[in-house]
């Protein structure tokens, strides 16, 4: 498990990757009144939350953006699942620095976080979303970026900013959507996740959460940031990437298992989004292991 703490303004960021082969079991402590931010770019989180002699738990998964209050008296124990790569990034501020923000902040964080600047509880859990490819791609930047020293401390204090944006804007976005139909768009994104190699046609889709195609291309876009189309191949490729880098599975298998018929389509689409080929990741990856 490694921990990257940076301070920027008055945010701390705690970047953190763990790839155990055991479970690993990880506790922190809040020090004042907090508000607090956690983007999942990948694996499998169960938080325990103690206070007022009760607890909680919390299972925090790749893709979730997720938002709270704390104080002192809360006891958070992070369960991390074993054989999932972990890449999380947590933004914490103590809410009187909030005070210090621009007046057009202030005002975002009252309107659509009242029940954390507020709290009636020493943990209150706040909005839960899935992030769109925009806020993937923030979070991807920022574990993957080579800067070094105080340009580093300059791009991810942009990161951190643009993934705050990000998930204010979609938060908005959420709170104008019926419940109803954000639930079957939920369950759309769930069935193509299960279904990747051999997904359904987009009527079929649309016959078993109940929405018309129409309405659901639309609303998918508007929901997660990206085309049903172009959400199924992020999922294969982010698959593939993680089967070339923790299975045996070759380039073929793996192009198969997750759905493309053509390697050298595969290659392309790989190489596009992560900046090298396939076959040149396992090769990397062989070479560190050895």
């Amino acid at each position: 498990m490694t921990t990257d703490i940076i301070e920027i303004n008055d945010f701390i960021v705690l970047i953190e990757q763990s790839n155990a082969s055991t479970v690993l079991i990880q506790k922190c402590e809040i020090d004042a009144d907090v508000v607090g931010f956690a983007f999942y770019g990948s694996g499998n989180v169960e938080l325990e939350i103690k206070h007022n002699s009760q607890t909680k738990y919390v299972t925090n998964t790749t893709g979730m953006a997720i938002s709270f209050f704390g104080n002192q008296k809360v006891e958070f124990s992070h369960k991390i699942a074993p054989d999932k790569p972990l890449q999380s990034i947590s933004i914490f501020t103590r809410i009187r620095n909030l005070h210090a923000l621009p007046q057009a902040e202030q005002q975002i964080f009252r309107e659509q976080l009242p029940q954390l600047l507020h709290p009636e509880e020493n943990f209150v859990k706040g909005p839960s979303l899935y992030m769109n490819l925009e806020m993937q791609n923030a979070v991807q930047k920022i574990f993957n970026t080579t800067y070094t020293g105080n340009t580093r401390l300059l791009f991810l204090k942009s990161q951190v900013n643009e993934l705050l944006a990000h998930f204010f804007a979609l938060l908005s976005t959420e709170n104008n959507r019926t419940v109803s139909d954000k639930d079957k768009l939920f369950q759309a994104k769930e069935i193509i996740s299960n279904n990747m190699a051999k997904p359904p046609s987009l009527t079929e889709i649309s016959k078993t959460i109940g929405l018309n195609s129409n309405k659901l291309k639309r609303n998918f876009k508007e929901l997660f940031g990206v085309p049903v189309f172009k959400f199924l191949q992020e999922e294969r490729l982010k698959k593939a990437y993680e089967l070339l880098t923790n299975s045996d599975l070759g380039v073929q298998e793996t192009a198969w298992y997750v759905g493309y018929e053509s390697i050298s389509s595969f290659s392309n689409a790989f190489q596009k989004k992560f900046g090298m080929r396939p076959n040149e990741l396992k090769q990397q990856f062989f070479s560190n292991k050895s």
